[in-house]
């Protein structure tokens, strides 16, 4: 089949006059199962569309997307895999170095709001040319929502783009349908018929079982009227019972949510995964040195999508939902069988999973039929009595890619879910992943130790977590080896005070674990910890939230968590002040830090062995990545 269009020369080998569709990325093209808009192209593309890409276009110049000229049917953007505020900047706002979805890494080939500029810049060369947005960086954008880097509320991206439609969430089914519509001579702003799709009218007459929200002038004059908003959004991101969302804005205009699209089915799934992707990103980027981001997913499978683990802090309930959508043993074989001839693969594969890998069935078989439950969690704040807790299927499907011709290891990056983990009575499983798919370190996502954090988080009581270690830790010693726990932890949560900040330096401490890399919390759109960042109100209850918003406070529980590092001393020590915990500065095996001689360096802390009856330190040696989609499991 070969690469998509990128240029006039490709339509013409192709014997293209005229594209169907022209799709603007802000990603480098790799045509890969792993990149957003490698799926909706070949997708388009497998019902008799064609579809051509233009790639990270130069958004000061108009004739950059006029390249592939006018398309047939309409425009079609996305940001990238990534959102492309928090692809350029740290919760900091410091500005990131390098963009793997770039060729060579370089950043700056994509603008700030990337989807809002390309519409803006399609629609003043093409003006009654059919635009539609999708991807992460709309989807969860889709409505009014708060913007972290202008500190205010935003408008729909569907009016800052000046686009027609949004297709959001998994878009597959969408997008075939508006590509269909389109294709029979329905106008764009007739288009209002499709799930997973948003829209804007000034006519609401004909809409029923519809949902009206709070204005977006209400919304930007209270914040509490916008928390309230968005947990009627929240609660309403399921395809079964997901009622029609009406958004009011000024001048009689409405932006409209339509349901979301009904989840794939296994059969659906592979399908989509089946298309004949190129695996690779695009010939043109081999003299900049191609594109990183290819590296780590390039042997890797993606196994499921939608996660009903509900962290307050991540985005997937409101893009993928929180009904599991899988992938058969088959297609997931087949796809193995095909890494394993690829020339750069040296018998491990990366990953087998997704938004979190040992999710491989939807929590309960309510939810096929009649969605998703409202206002009640499957794993929070204790799993349901109605969960399915069996690992049966993803453990016969990793032995059998441990089976495979050349396949040597097989390891799991995605993520655990240890509460689900140990929500199954049977350990079968819990072995053999110790056994077999850790390489020294097994990453998992406590974020923090204290309930009262966790709570806010949406993720399991301390306890659990501890439960999960000692289990680990006997399975290791059972088996003779000697492998660690990389625990992700999260600074300044909303609900993290420096009370809080202390104790989890405390816990640190007890356990002997140095974290090399923070995470401070990211305030993404379209999330609930977001929203108490925002409005000091927690969404599902109404109450109010401690919020860490003073750059100088958020540094000291930054560096709370790594109060060994000689570099944070002041901070600790004006840290454990200020939260009256003068305790902890000292000589005593408690403390965290020493105190420090006038006009004397600080004498570096021996490290601790075996006959001082301390533990001895383990240091995260891996950085913590960027996630695919915004979010831990």
């Amino acid at each position: 089949m070969g690469f998509l269009p990128i240029s006039r020369e490709d339509m013409e080998k192709a014997d293209i006059r005229q594209l169907d569709f022209v799709y603007v990325i802000g990603d480098a093209y790799v045509d890969h199962p792993s990149f957003g808009h490698a799926i909706i192209s070949r997708v388009l593309e497998s019902h008799g569309y064609t579809v051509g890409i233009i790639s990270q276009p130069d958004w000061k110049d108009a004739a950059s997307i006029t390249i592939l000229g006018r398309p047939r049917l309409g425009f079609l953007i996305s940001g990238g895999n990534m959102d492309s505020m928090v692809n350029h900047y740290y919760v900091s706002g410091k500005h990131r170095q390098t963009d793997a979805y770039t060729p060579g890494g370089l950043m700056g080939k994509r603008p700030d709001h990337a989807v809002v500029v390309y519409g803006n810049l399609i629609r003043r060369v093409y003006k009654d040319c059919p635009v539609i947005i999708g991807g992460i960086e709309a989807s969860l954008r889709r409505m009014a929502h708060y913007d972290y880097w202008s500190d205010s509320l935003k408008r729909s991206i569907l009016l800052d783009s000046q686009a027609d439609l949004i297709s959001y969430g998994m878009g597959e089914k969408s997008i075939v349908e508006i590509a269909d519509a389109l294709d029979s001579g329905i106008a764009i702003k007739d288009i209002t018929f499709i799930p997973g799709t948003v829209y804007k009218t000034h006519d609401i007459t004909g809409i029923y079982d519809e949902l009206l929200l709070p204005s977006y002038n209400e919304m930007k004059a209270d914040k509490k009227v916008y928390a309230k908003s968005f947990w009627m959004q929240y609660t309403n991101t399921d395809p079964f019972t997901g009622k029609t969302l009406i958004e009011p804005y000024p001048k009689g205009v409405y932006v409209v949510q339509n349901p979301p699209t009904a989840p794939l089915t296994t059969q659906e799934m592979d399908d989509i995964y089946d298309l004949p992707y190129m695996r690779t990103y695009h010939p043109a980027y081999e003299a900049q040195g191609g594109v990183p981001a290819i590296t780590e997913i390039k042997c890797s499978l993606i196994s499921n999508r939608g996660c009903f683990g509900g962290c307050n802090f991540c985005a997937l309930t409101f893009h993928q939902g929180r009904i599991l959508q899988v992938r058969s043993h088959e297609s997931l074989l087949k796809e193995a069988m095909t890494i394993t001839k690829d020339k750069d693969f040296k018998g491990h594969i990366h990953d087998v999973g997704g938004p979190t890998a040992n999710f491989r069935q939807p929590s309960c078989e309510k939810q096929l039929t009649q969605g998703v439950c409202k206002n009640r969690q499957c794993l929070f704040p204790k799993p349901c009595p109605n969960l399915r807790a069996d690992h049966t299927d993803y453990l016969t499907l990793l032995r059998r890619l441990r089976a495979l011709p050349g396949v040597k290891k097989v390891f799991i990056r995605s993520g655990i879910r240890f509460d689900y983990l140990l929500a199954d009575s049977d350990d079968t499983f819990f072995r053999e992943l110790v056994e077999h798919h850790v390489s020294g370190q097994l990453k998992v996502a406590p974020e923090h130790i204290c309930d009262a954090v966790l709570s806010r988080m949406g993720k399991p009581s301390r306890s659990v977590y501890e439960r999960f270690v000692q289990k680990y830790n006997q399975i290791n010693a059972a088996l003779g080896k000697k492998q660690y726990l990389v625990p992700y932890l999260m600074s300044s949560h909303p609900g993290s005070t420096l009370k809080e900040a202390v104790a989890l330096a405390e816990y640190l401490r007890d356990v002997g674990y140095m974290p090399e890399q923070v995470q401070d919390f990211y305030p993404t759109p379209s999330t609930v910890s977001t929203v108490m960042y925002y409005t000091g109100i927690d969404p599902r209850n109404g109450k109010d939230v401690y919020v860490c918003r003073n750059p100088h406070e958020k540094a000291m529980q930054r560096a709370l968590i790594q109060y060994r590092n000689p570099g944070n001393y002041e901070l600790v020590k004006e840290a454990l002040i200020k939260a009256g915990r003068q305790d902890l500065i000292g000589f005593g095996p408690k403390c965290l830090i020493r105190p420090r001689t006038p006009n004397r360096n600080p004498q570096p802390q021996k490290k601790a062995s075996a006959d001082t009856g301390r533990k001895k330190t383990i240091r995260n040696v891996h950085k913590k990545k960027s996630k695919k989609s915004p979010g831990n499991p």
